[in-house]
């Protein structure tokens, strides 16, 4: 009688059949699957170099002023502009994305809102959030002496720079990232390390003599391609701008009450993109068919209780009100 395999001939059978992620590794690759485990749809990694044109871009942009009222922007031009001031003795800077497109459509009665297609489900600093501290976590134990910090939207990381540089899209004429694979619908998060990881090619930008975007702004805030004025942005007057929306915008923000998605729902590379599989992202009823007379009756705690876990919440009760209020103005002068 043949006898079964011993314990050292399991060991020699496993070894040759282990997956990638259990050999030869390196520990970029191993970073990366492991934040593709976590949910990420991209991931790339940039080094961090003295050379870094961006931040004179960046000077160029808040000395024209067209950074509006977010003087935080200006505070923290040096910590932007140098990630070493957050981070001393970091070589690496981690950028993932997160697909948030989903296909549902809003109604077009009379009667409703629009609110941004990323604010319509959970608030995506919380779904980003937790993985990125999970991959934080996951580098230090691979790299133990070595320090990392994660970001989402939070803190001053020109993010869409260092996705550009580890090659996750290509920052277009309306000033957000373009994926092939995802157009510009990803969320972005960081990591920044001062682990030495293999950095991977920028991004080329494939924009071409496309204009689409300039010219669906409804009022006119890409004042050149890939320059944009905040004060005329639908996004930053519905959420930034603490008072009312200017009069001259007003009638072109329409029914948004919570942001803007005009330049990129022409952008061609967005009309090929998949569904998101992250149900956070699911809008619900109350987001994606907002009732404008609803909402402009609501009590704080009722608005606090519809935008539960929302990125609505964070324009205020207030905020909220003045913008459904100009979207009720639109409306109301569109009647026959």
């Amino acid at each position: 009688m043949r006898s079964l395999p011993g314990p050292a001939m399991h060991r020699e059978i496993h070894g040759l059949f282990r997956l990638p992620s259990e050999c030869s590794m390196t520990l970029t690759e191993q970073v990366k699957q492991h934040a593709r485990e976590l949910g990420f749809d991209a991931v790339g990694v940039s080094r961090v170099t003295p050379d870094r044109p961006e931040a004179g871009r960046l000077n160029e942009w808040l000395a024209r002023g067209y950074h509006g009222e977010m003087q935080w922007m200006s505070r923290t031009r040096a910590k932007r502009s140098n990630p070493a001031l957050l981070l001393p003795g970091i070589r690496s800077i981690v950028s993932v994305g997160m697909n948030y497109y989903t296909d549902e459509r809003p109604d077009e009665l009379h009667g409703l809102g629009r609110i941004a297609r990323y604010a319509r489900g959970t608030d995506y600093h919380a779904v980003l959030g937790d993985r990125l501290k999970s991959l934080t976590t996951f580098l230090c134990r691979k790299v133990p002496d070595s320090r990392a910090i994660s970001y989402v939207d939070t803190g001053p990381v020109m993010e869409k720079a260092w996705a550009q540089r580890a090659g996750l899209g290509w920052i277009g004429k309306h000033c957000n990232l373009v994926s092939a694979e995802h157009g510009s619908w990803l969320l972005l998060g960081d990591v920044l390390t001062t682990a030495d990881l293999d950095p991977d090619e920028p991004a080329a930008d494939l924009c071409g003599t496309c204009t689409l975007c300039i010219r669906a702004c409804p009022t006119g805030a890409i004042t050149e391609p890939y320059v944009l004025d905040a004060r005329r942005c639908l996004s930053y007057l519905t959420i930034e701008q603490k008072g009312r929306i200017p009069e001259e915008f007003a009638a072109a923000a329409d029914n948004k009450i919570f942001g803007c998605d005009d330049c990129l729902d022409v952008c061609p590379y967005n009309h090929q993109a998949n569904a998101t599989a992250e149900p956070a992202f699911r809008a619900t009823s109350l987001t994606l068919n907002p009732e404008l007379s609803s909402l402009a009756s609501q009590s704080e705690g009722e608005f606090r209780a519809t935008f539960k876990g929302s990125a609505v919440r964070r324009i205020t009760h207030e905020g909220l009100q003045r913008t459904v209020a100009t979207a009720l103005t639109n409306r109301c002068s569109e009647r026959p």
